[in-house]
């Protein structure tokens, strides 16, 4: 018999409650509410496939608890730009072709603009540090850094701090 809990989160910007199991993960929880576009990739928090933004900050959400969401602010791959108004990273990953297979990229995409929202032009070792864990093993790594490249350099309107 698995007891259940209400908590609530907003979620994409929406306020939204949900019924949750002590063991359920965040992951499951949002796959399970239609959210598809957090991935399930190792289960144990190693390749960034299921990346969220809570409260700001990136976090696997394999190894998150539904229940650890409760009064946070939760952002997917489905909150972040529009069809139409992609957001900065996002489009310059199309026009670079930094996205093959694009089971990484939501996870990417959410590390990357945590990272940014924090620091909006990091050096080489910050950006390392906030990417760190997040894999890809179609590009090999040099469009989606082009990509970045391209989407600091727009944002902050000068020169990346950081060069390839």
């Amino acid at each position: 018999m698995s007891i259940e809990k209400t908590i609530r989160l907003t979620l994409n910007g929406e306020a939204r409650e949900f019924d949750v199991t002590a063991a359920e993960s965040l992951l499951d929880l949002l796959r399970r509410s239609g959210l598809t576009g957090t991935k399930r990739g190792c289960e144990d928090g190693a390749c960034g496939s299921c990346t969220v933004i809570m409260d700001g900050l990136a976090v696997n959400s394999c190894i998150t608890f539904a229940f650890q969401a409760h009064d946070r602010e939760v952002w997917t791959i489905e909150g972040i730009g529009e069809y139409g108004n992609p957001h900065p990273f996002q489009k310059a990953m199309v026009e670079r072709a930094g996205v093959q297979c694009g089971f990484c990229i939501p996870g990417i995409v959410l590390a990357v603009k945590a990272m940014l929202d924090e620091i909006p032009n990091p050096s080489g070792g910050e950006i390392l540090e906030h990417l760190d864990g997040n894999y890809c093993r179609c590009t090999g790594y040099e469009k989606i850094e082009d990509a970045l490249h391209e989407t600091i350099a727009e944002t902050v309107g000068e020169e990346p701090l950081w060069t390839r």
